[in-house]
């Protein structure tokens, strides 16, 4: 495909993905709220309580309000990135700061889905690096601020990979079942060992179901390179938090970051770094 339309197609994912972004910071920090209200609502029910009046949390509804006056946002200030500039990362009433989480999370799903556009051209998985790369986003985020990774994300990205593969897209349909088993089983033995060893639990069910997910959509031959990637991203990051002392030794780190760190760099780039580990060993 000529480079000029190669171009043009990865801006148009870009801008995609600058509304994606907006949409994934409304989930990162909305999701979590609402699995909460949903327990809460759960074992008031267990205990025989009148479930409370208070108006249910949805992605959709209330609207957008800044956190310190309650103004709600217009449309206006809610263009991606553009908005957070104008306004100077303040409220427009109250001249609160906004956090810049906001437009990075934005930058970052708009550049990693102009990417996925350039890498793959005009093609199916063009389309499904996009929902695997925007679902691991917020997944990220979420596991980062709470240590919880979503089950209304999980799943559905689990069998979305298995669906895009009934066509080969990334792997054969073979591969990706297989995969989606030794992903789960993999963490979740690692889990029970440290568990036996130690009277700890070193990790959670939500990041056997995401690396299922990821060898879902990649198939069972990268798992040892998300593995991998995953253990020794999370062990530098981890060590330098410790020396920093930003966490303290007992402190959990959350897993998760770094293995959606790890299938995205396998999405674009697994085959060749296992070709290139393979004629390393060879």
């Amino acid at each position: 495909m000529p480079f000029e339309s190669l171009g043009g197609l990865a801006a148009v994912a870009g801008l995609l993905g600058l509304c994606v972004g907006s949409f994934l910071n409304v989930v990162i920090h909305r999701l979590p709220k609402m699995m909460e209200q949903e327990w809460q609502a759960q074992c008031a029910d267990l205990r025989g309580e009148t479930p409370s009046t208070a108006a249910t949390l949805s992605l959709a509804r209330p609207r957008s309000r800044c956190p310190s006056c309650g103004q709600q946002i217009t449309v206006l200030e809610n263009i991606p990135l553009l908005s957070y500039l104008l306004l100077r990362g303040k409220c427009s009433n109250c001249a609160a700061p906004i956090s810049p989480r906001y437009p990075v999370i934005e930058a970052i799903t708009a550049l990693l889905s102009a990417y996925a556009a350039w890498h793959f051209g005009p093609t199916l998985q063009a389309a499904g690096a996009l929902i695997l790369l925007w679902a691991l986003i917020a997944l990220t985020a979420i596991d980062y601020d709470t240590q919880l990774l979503p089950d209304s994300i999980t799943l559905p990205l689990l069998w979305f990979g298995l669906a895009f593969n009934l066509v080969n897209t990334y792997a054969d349909l073979p591969s990706a079942v297989i995969g989606a088993m030794l992903g789960y089983l993999t963490l979740w033995s690692v889990f029970w060992l440290f568990k036996l060893a130690t009277g700890k639990e070193g990790m959670g069910y939500g990041d056997f179901k995401l690396l299922a997910a990821l060898c879902a959509w990649l198939g069972w031959q990268m798992l040892p390179v998300i593995i991998l990637l995953s253990s020794v991203v999370g062990a530098i990051v981890g060590i330098g938090l410790i020396v920093l002392r930003r966490h303290g030794r007992n402190t959990p780190i959350p897993f998760g970051p770094y293995l959606a760190a790890a299938g995205v760099i396998a999405l674009f780039w697994g085959a060749q770094l296992t070709r290139s580990y393979l004629g390393l060993m060879a």
